[in-house]
């Protein structure tokens, strides 16, 4: 934990702001990184997914992730086979599943949500 954050923390089927940046654990070379990054808990790579769960909002950590909760023996993108990883992951906010749903309902029942069609030329 490289600074700790509070309240509540993020479950496996929330929805987190991040800034993060990852890199290969045996060479140091990033081979991701995003600024306020939407992303649900449940659905990155388990070392990720348990460190997220970790993390308060304000919380900055740096995960140090095996093969095994990251892409095992499979490759992926830059990403080679068998790699042990390190992300350093700022906590900005999350939604719980709850929220995430409400907010979508309130998004089409809004008033305008409907996309007007593309005005035609005179």
């Amino acid at each position: 934990m490289l600074r700790a954050g509070a309240g509540a923390k993020p479950a496996s089927d929330a929805t987190v702001l991040v800034n993060y940046i990852g890199y290969l654990a045996a060479t140091g070379a990033v081979f991701d990184q995003g600024m306020q990054t939407p992303m649900p808990v449940g659905a990155v790579i388990p070392g990720f997914s348990q460190g997220l769960q970790l993390l308060a909002k304000g919380g900055i950590v740096r995960l140090c992730i095996p093969a095994s909760m990251g892409y095992g023996a499979q490759a992926s993108g830059p990403i080679p086979a068998n790699s042990d990883l390190v992300f350093q992951v700022e906590l900005l906010d999350f939604r719980t599943a709850a929220e995430m749903a409400d907010m979508a309902k309130a998004r089409v029942a809004a008033p305008g949500a409907q996309t007007d069609p593309a005005p035609q030329p005179k």
